[in-house]
């Protein structure tokens, strides 16, 4: 059977897993946009606070997927909870970082100007320097985004849901009849998706960034 033939085949199932793959990144990314965010609001102008919550945050990224995952499951158990929180955990550093850079690198004189006609803090951060941030933060995002396709394949250890059941599957029954196909249905599925999603991340730009700010 051709890896076309397989797919064809089983493109009910494989069309789910890939629905809830794309859902869970999506899911983590948001949850993790509002953590970052917030972090990076409440430490950017502080150097010592912006320095100790980047450093949280590379640290939570060098832990190895297996061994997070392995530390999550006794806790919170198999499925989909351990995938969502190792997700959110993984997609905080690019985001946070990129919040914190955006924010910091607003020219104070714009900041000076909007509190000049009358805007209190509240609405200089979120009227001013929020959207003068939003290229960064949402850049941020995308590349989140992008490392979390690849990290939620490995979820499948946990039992978690999306095309890694698929790829470790494949793996697993290396030799017999069809594990290839199946274990290259999931990969390239992630692959696909991805460049899916940078589509929608560039469609999102377009419609979200001013052309004075794209420069």
């Amino acid at each position: 059977m051709s890896l076309f033939e397989y797919v064809a085949d089983r493109w009910e199932r494989l069309s789910l897993q890939a629905f809830l793959h794309v859902s869970e990144v999506v899911q983590a990314t948001i949850i993790a946009a509002v953590l970052g965010v917030l972090i990076g609001i409440a430490v950017y102008r502080s150097p010592a606070g912006s320095a100790v919550a980047t450093a949280l945050a590379s640290a939570i990224l060098t832990i190895p997927s297996f061994a997070l995952l392995g530390l999550l499951i006794p806790v919170v158990g198999l499925g989909a909870t351990p995938t969502m929180i190792a997700l959110v955990l993984y997609a905080l550093l690019p985001i946070t970082r990129n919040t914190i850079v955006g924010l910091a690198g607003v020219d104070p004189a714009i900041s000076d100007a909007a509190k000049g006609i009358g805007m209190n803090r509240v609405s200089v951060l979120s009227r001013v320097e929020l959207r003068l941030a939003w290229p960064a933060i949402l850049a941020g995002m995308r590349v989140a985004t992008q490392m979390l396709m690849g990290i939620a394949v490995i979820a499948a250890y946990a039992k978690g849901p999306g095309l890694g059941s698929e790829v470790f599957s494949g793996l697993t029954r290396a030799g017999s009849a069809n594990a290839t196909n199946q274990a290259l249905a999931g990969t390239l599925g992630v692959v696909i998706l991805a460049l899916l999603l940078e589509g929608v991340y560039f469609l999102i730009a377009r419609l979200t960034v001013s052309r004075g700010i794209r420069g």
